[in-house]
């Protein structure tokens, strides 16, 4: 049976309205400034159009709600069958990017555009974040039983490490952190224990600590406590204490392997005073901004950091310091709000999913938005590095839109069949 658009879960199309609808003002706003503005020439049927970002994300925003509606009306057995297809096009894409892909922006050293003709179609990475969370949910989804061991966790970790591997090497390390959380989030919410995905992630964190010999060293101290309390299989405990100590070993040469602007960025996370008219003008001025809106804001359109162009990429990665230098805590709080009660609702509707794999996408897709989420704003206020991640619905871009729409609109019909089988409304 095919759903009718009025049956659409109303919670989540209501939250995911506002936050486009806000998200559009934004980058309005982020397009208002006393510098010449930054327009793109469309000729059309004679017609010669000059077009801002907010002018260009309206076409995306409706490109992303057909998406949504047409994948809506989608079977997810249909998609389930698909998955493997849709997996392996995107891995196929990644490696052309690799090899023919351009950059942009920012972000004009990277190869993670396909262009064609000189004009940019998007970032395959983006859509390769929605395909994982599909082939993850797959085959967890067709698994009696949640992974026990290490020995189990490696197909998952082939699925997204594939993907992860390819996008670093771009080098884009914020979309590469991102497959990384969708794997542990959707292990998670498969029954992995806790004490299994920590002893997976633990060589990542003997390599963040490897660069302070004391907190290494403790943290190996730590992790052979941790094993002789758990008691894992031999082999998986030799494995990961060999893992830790490799990383000790690597981190020197891990540090000189990063491209420079991404040892500049984690150093102006450290310090952003340190070089404050270059590695640190992103931070610096982010903080500015969002500092001096106060409890209401400079007003909307009005931000001086904004208006004068001392906010960078104020309409992709530093959108929300306009929000919080225009419409001051209160914006803010309004825009945290609806991304808490985004990912509620999709937590909601993953618990009452009708299957496995159906459960899975959702939570799958709140992982992804909350990873977004978190590392935009968490880069912008100085808490994490600078990783240059959009932020949903707020930045420019049609790639991630389209693929956040895509995955509202799978959850939507996630929800429908819920209904169709008896649960009612909260």
């Amino acid at each position: 049976m095919r759903p009718a658009l009025r049956e659409i879960d109303r919670p989540l199309a209501a939250v995911a309205i506002a936050l486009a609808a806000y998200g559009l003002a934004a980058l309005y706003s982020a397009s208002q400034t006393d510098m010449p503005p930054v327009v793109a020439t469309l000729k059309l049927f004679g017609w010669v159009l000059h077009l801002q970002w907010w002018h260009k994300q309206v076409i995306w925003l409706a490109l992303g709600t057909l998406a949504a509606v047409l994948i809506f009306r989608t079977s997810p057995r249909l998609l389930e069958w698909a998955t493997p297809y849709a997996y392996g096009v995107a891995v196929f894409i990644l490696l052309l990017t690799l090899v023919a892909g351009t950059g942009a922006g920012t972000a004009a050293s990277e190869r993670s555009w396909i262009a064609v003709g000189g004009v940019r179609l998007g970032q395959p990475a983006e859509l390769a974040k929605l395909a994982v969370i599909l082939m993850l949910a797959s085959w967890l989804a067709g698994r009696r039983e949640p992974p026990a061991t290490l020995r189990d966790l490696l197909p998952p970790c082939v699925i997204a490490g594939l993907p992860t591997f390819l996008v670093a090497k771009q080098p884009d390390l914020g979309s590469a952190i991102v497959f990384i959380t969708i794997l542990f989030t959707m292990l998670y919410w498969a029954g992995t224990k806790p004490s299994l995905l920590l002893l997976l992630g633990s060589p990542a964190i003997g390599l963040i600590l490897a660069f302070s010999t004391v907190a290494w060293g403790a943290w190996i101290i730590v992790l052979f406590a941790l094993l002789l309390w758990w008691r894992p299989y031999a082999w998986e405990g030799l494995a990961v204490m060999s893992a830790n100590v490799l990383m000790g070993v690597v981190a020197v040469p891990f540090w000189r392997r990063l491209a420079p602007y991404q040892q500049n960025r984690l150093l102006a996370f450290l310090n952003p005073e340190v070089d404050p008219r270059a590695t640190g003008w992103h931070v610096i001025q982010s903080k500015i901004a969002i500092g001096s809106g106060g409890f209401l804001g400079q007003g909307f359109t009005h931000g001086p950091q904004k208006r004068l162009a001392f906010l960078p990429a104020q309409h992709t990665d530093f959108i929300f310091p306009v929000v919080g230098e225009e419409l001051g805590f209160v914006g803010v709080l309004i825009a945290l709000a609806l991304f808490i009660a985004l990912v509620l609702i999709l937590l909601r509707i993953a618990r009452r999913a009708t299957d496995p794999y159906s459960g899975l996408c959702v939570f799958g897709t709140a992982g992804l938005l909350f990873t977004h989420f978190v590392e935009n704003v968490g880069m912008t206020v100085n808490l994490l590095p600078i990783t240059g991640i959009p932020l949903p619905f707020f930045s420019y871009g049609g790639s991630f839109l389209l693929a956040c729409s895509l995955a509202l609109g799978l959850s939507m019909r996630v929800a429908w069949e819920s209904r169709q089988s008896g649960y009612a409304e909260l």
